[in-house]
């Protein structure tokens, strides 16, 4: 299958009156470009984060907004850093010493000073808080995969019809241009005889004369090459999978051999379905840009 590089994906996960909300979106870009905005509460996940996305995506520029709501009743506990104590009691014992005073704290003294007595939120559970990080994650992905792959079916189709009106260009081309040597044979006939008047013409040079023009206007490696990568590209299509890339490469080779044969061919109508072709491969290119 095929797979647009613009999608949207959104994911909501609740438990424990806690909720997590991951959306994601993206354009198209040469390589894969990641931004995740996230509160800070869920910093130490961005790395994990990344790495869980990168499953799922190859190219495009992803926006991904992680939100993240605790309604939770949070119990408080209460802290004792008997470090902190500790220092204290020192400090308290030399001051006494050195001043010649009574060390007079108290339990209940010590604990008023700092962060000795410190209140602490127990908050999620970190495994906890991953695994619906990683529910939402993927919840949102696949949405943001399922969209991508429904806009590349619709690129698909659009680029199928493209490449089939090209061939029939393709094909009014090398039908038409084996007459160009016929009629240019004609003209060059009657404007000969036209200035010798009864002068017999001379054949050798004029098969020589008919026979340089075939060969400056002859398109026929052209057409094999665009006709072959025009079908390549509708193959390549088919077969699905992350092949923007490749696409790409083969649209420039099309319009190489589009501009080569328009440079050949001075006939009007060929010169027209040349201009088209280059139009169509154009417009091709651009949907080309979208594929991942």
């Amino acid at each position: 299958m095929i797979k647009s590089m613009t999608g949207f994906g959104r994911c909501e996960v609740t438990w424990d009156n806690r909720k997590l909300t991951v959306e994601m979106k993206a354009v198209n870009h040469r390589y894969l470009e990641m931004n995740v905005k996230m509160p800070k509460a869920l910093y130490i996940f961005e790395a994990a984060v990344r790495n869980e996305l990168k499953s799922y995506i190859s190219r495009g520029k992803v926006d991904v907004f992680v939100a993240y709501e605790d309604l939770s009743e949070k119990i408080s506990h209460v802290r004792l850093n008997m470090e902190v104590a500790g220092e204290y009691l020192k400090y308290f014992g030399q001051m006494a010493a050195e001043f010649g005073l009574e060390n007079d704290i108290s339990v209940s003294g010590l604990a008023r000073f700092p962060e000795v007595l410190t209140m602490e939120e127990s908050g999620a559970d970190e495994e906890e808080l991953w695994k619906n990080l990683k529910d939402a994650l993927d919840g949102a992905a696949k949405m943001f995969v399922e969209s991508r792959i429904e806009e590349g079916e619709r690129l698909k189709a659009d680029l199928f019809e493209k490449l089939d009106g090209m061939l029939q260009k393709v094909d009014f081309i090398a039908e038409r241009s084996p007459q160009l040597v016929t009629d240019y044979r004609s003209k060059l006939e009657d404007r000969v005889r036209e200035l010798l008047a009864d002068t017999v013409v001379d054949e050798g040079r004029l098969l020589m004369e008919v026979t340089i023009y075939a060969d400056k206007v002859c398109v026929d490696e052209e057409i094999v090459r665009l006709r072959s990568h025009i079908v390549t590209t509708k193959n390549t299509l088919s077969e699905g999978g992350s092949v923007g890339r490749k696409l790409d490469f083969i649209a420039q080779e099309m319009n190489r051999e589009a501009n080569t044969i328009l440079s050949k061919i001075n006939d009007l109508e060929c010169s027209n379905r040349a201009i088209d072709l280059k139009t169509d491969i154009e417009k091709v290119r651009e949907q080309i840009q979208n594929i991942e």
